[in-house]
């Protein structure tokens, strides 16, 4: 991997680490200003004040689940702009199993700024895979081998 590789795959690390620990001020850090995400759901929320308005009564009110995930793919769009793309599911608080219907192809694109990276949007995807379940039991399975590495 490549040092730009590395910083991007580290990022999606640390955006997932604050999820996971329900810090949506780190979270929120981690966006530029204009930074957006789309959420599992369809909601928005645009700008870091919005993003971490976004998330403060989620991690407040629902025992959120744990991100488990596996990046497939990072590319350099332009100098200073990649493109993330991973898998992810999730499991519930006290669980040791994914919750396959809340897997998910996620896409993170980030800009590079004085300071370092950040995120400019985040889109969580349902992954169900209409009409195809042998394609959503493969990605359960593929993510299921990453959740016993963790």
């Amino acid at each position: 991997m490549s040092l730009q590789t590395d910083e991007i795959v580290k990022l999606y690390q640390e955006l997932l680490d604050a999820w996971n620990n329900r810090d949506a001020a780190a979270y929120a850090r981690l966006f530029s200003e204009e930074g957006s995400i789309i959420g599992f759901d369809g909601s928005t929320a645009n700008g870091r004040a919005e993003i971490e308005g976004h998330l403060k009564p989620i991690f407040a009110d629902h025992p959120t689940a744990r991100y488990v995930s596996k990046v497939r793919d990072v590319r350099e769009l332009s100098s200073g702009t990649a493109l993330l793309r991973a898998v992810a599911s999730m499991v519930p608080p006290g669980k040791d199993r994914l919750m396959a219907e809340r897997n998910a192809i996620q896409t993170l694109v980030a800009r590079q700024v004085a300071g370092g990276w950040r995120i400019e949007m985040f889109q969580n995807t349902p992954a169900r895979f209409d009409g195809r379940p042998e394609v959503a039991d493969r990605l359960t399975r593929e993510l299921e081998l990453e959740l016993q590495h963790t």
